[in-house]
């Protein structure tokens, strides 16, 4: 027993073993991890491994997560990956799911400990969880952000990417608005366009028309956002526009595929009950004709096959679509806090607005029977994601971890001639 555990008080004894009872029973509030890590037999221990994926969030945000299990399996290959959770429940579905190496660290000293046996090199995050600025404080490893999609959201700007020492970015288009919303950020030097490695292994499903039978109507997919952490981000359109889009769509004889974000309604009881209204109206209508549903899968690519038009949010979900070449609408935000920066994209792709929904039938029809747009979104294509042909956004990401790595070792091997100099 610690000095620490012997010295404290009976009250703060029975606050940890309360906090801990109520981790194991799983009584924790929604968004908190439960931090029952592998603490004790970490300790001591070294890490044989040269990357680190840090995700410290539960199971409600593991989706940001999932998507990057390809391209890591792919880096496993080269340079041996282990990720590090603080949930135990987040740490059994990527044990069953991502074929890598896992471990639960709850405590910061476990993590000190670890990492200052170790030759961990590299770090990887996936969003911008507090709990990854504690662990940028280890100097050395280079510090790379992933982030979990590529689109035109404020937050893919935050001055928190300045906290990382490179961000691995889609394409141009990521380069391009870092420069021109990031204050004191030299994004050409610190963003590196990799393409999106998500998107590898299932292009061939997704691009092109989609062949209909004879008389089947066109299929619309609503991929909404959710509302989002602060107001000024505030892009999802679920409350503003669902219901009454959705009804609309059904009424002019569309099939409706709805695709729910996996945050939805986790902090504004709103949007949870306009998502369950769109559910139960879908339900409805698919018992008495047409092909309308309501998409929890995990394969966003798989959503993206059944769909002719796309009618989303302000997020990554329109930019992945631009390599599907189809239609796409985007909706207006109607929280006039919602921070809109003027993009290729969002100047392109037509607006919906929630007052004026009787006219997303005939705007649908129109941009479906003749793509107006068609050459001019190709031409985004490369701009957003770079080289989108199957494979070469993974071998990108492989080849800028490789990057990574030799920066590192250069900045070693400077850093030690320093000491050596002042001694």
């Amino acid at each position: 027993m610690t000095g620490r555990a012997r010295g404290a008080s009976p009250i703060r004894r029975l606050r940890g073993m309360g906090g801990r009872l109520i981790r194991r029973a799983g009584l924790l509030p929604a968004g908190m991890a439960d931090g029952l890590g592998e603490d004790d037999e970490l300790l001591g221990s070294s890490l044989p491994h040269t990357v680190m994926v840090f995700f410290a969030d539960p199971p409600g945000s593991l989706y940001q997560l999932e998507q990057w299990y390809g391209a890591l399996r792919a880096l496993d290959r080269r340079h041996r990956v282990v990720i590090v959770l603080q949930d135990s429940r987040v740490a059994r579905a990527v044990r069953q799911d991502s074929g890598l190496d896992v471990i639960v660290v709850a405590r910061y000293t476990t993590m000190d400990d670890l990492l200052s046996r170790s030759d961990v090199a590299v770090a990887l995050y996936v969003n911008h969880h507090p709990e990854n600025f504690s662990n940028l404080r280890f100097a050395s490893m280079v510090h790379a952000s992933l982030l979990h999609g590529d689109g035109d959201k404020a937050v893919t700007v935050s001055n928190l990417i300045k906290a990382y020492d490179v961000a691995l970015v889609a394409g141009q288009a990521a380069v391009d608005r870092a420069a021109a919303f990031c204050t004191f950020y030299d994004a050409a030097t610190r963003c590196i366009p990799i393409g999106r490695p998500p998107l590898d292994g299932h292009l061939s499903r997704v691009v092109g028309p989609r062949h209909r039978l004879a008389g089947e109507p066109p299929t619309v997919l609503y991929a909404p956002t959710w509302e989002g952490s602060a107001p000024s981000v505030g892009y999802g359109s679920l409350v503003t526009h669902g219901p009454a889009l959705v009804e609309t769509l059904l009424t002019a004889g569309w099939d409706v595929s709805y695709r729910p974000h996996p945050l939805t309604g986790s902090r504004d009881r709103s949007h949870a009950v306009a998502d369950r209204e769109i559910r139960a109206r879908l339900s409805r209508a698919a018992k008495t004709g047409g092909h309308h549903r309501t998409d929890t899968g995990p394969d966003l690519q798989a959503a993206f096959a059944g769909a002719d038009l796309l009618v989303c949010d302000i997020s990554s979900v329109a930019v992945d679509w631009l390599v599907v070449d189809r239609p796409l609408l985007i909706t207006a935000p109607a929280r006039p806090e919602a921070v809109i920066a003027r993009t290729p994209l969002t100047a392109l792709a037509p607006a919906v607005a929630a007052d004026d929904l009787r006219a997303l039938p005939a705007l649908a029809l129109e941009q479906l029977e003749r793509d107006p747009l068609r050459d001019r979104r190709r031409q985004l294509v490369e701009y957003y994601l770079g080289d989108v042909r199957d494979g070469a956004a993974t071998a990108r990401f492989l080849a800028a971890v490789d990057r990574l790595l030799d920066i590192r070792d250069s900045e070693r091997v400077r850093l030690a001639g320093r000491r050596v100099g002042r001694g």
